[in-house]
């Protein structure tokens, strides 16, 4: 069973796993996310920002936030952020239910959602949660409606 839940204080020790994990497949979020809240950079904590981990029994099996989308500056345009499961718990529905939590939470503040995946496997993973493909853009690769 998966807990989503919201956090307002990072469990680094927590996200060592994800954190070496992900540096190991070649993705650097999990790492900028950690070294960004530190430094006090992103704590996800402005208006409609959060951070939500996905937790089993035992351990944080993934993560994902959502910030004003800081290429646009503009409050009514959230971004989804540091999107990370970790390779054992994939294809089970764990960052399905963190981006639905990501969205739930951006329709109270937010009129859009931007983001830029990562990879294919992650274009067609979005697009699957009813986000557009868009092209053109230098910091995103799709976007949703809220409205």
């Amino acid at each position: 069973m998966i807990s989503i839940i919201r956090i307002e204080n990072l469990p680094r020790d927590e996200l060592l796993p994800l954190l070496e994990e992900s540096k190991r497949m070649g993705f650097r979020f999990v790492e900028r996310l950690i070294a960004e809240w530190e430094s006090g950079e992103n704590r996800f904590d402005k208006d409609g920002e959060a951070l939500f981990i996905a937790r089993d029994d035992k351990r944080v099996v993934g993560i994902c936030g959502i910030n004003i989308d800081p290429y646009l500056g503009d409050p009514q345009v959230g971004r989804v952020r540091h999107l990370y499961v970790i390779a054992k718990e994939r294809r089970k529905g764990v960052g399905r239910e963190l981006v639905q939590r990501v969205i739930e939470e951006a329709r109270r503040h937010f009129l859009y959602l931007r983001l830029r995946a990562a990879n294919e496997d992650s274009y067609r993973f979005y697009s699957a949660l009813g986000f557009a493909s868009v092209y053109g853009y230098e910091n995103c690769t799709h976007f949703l409606d809220l409205k």
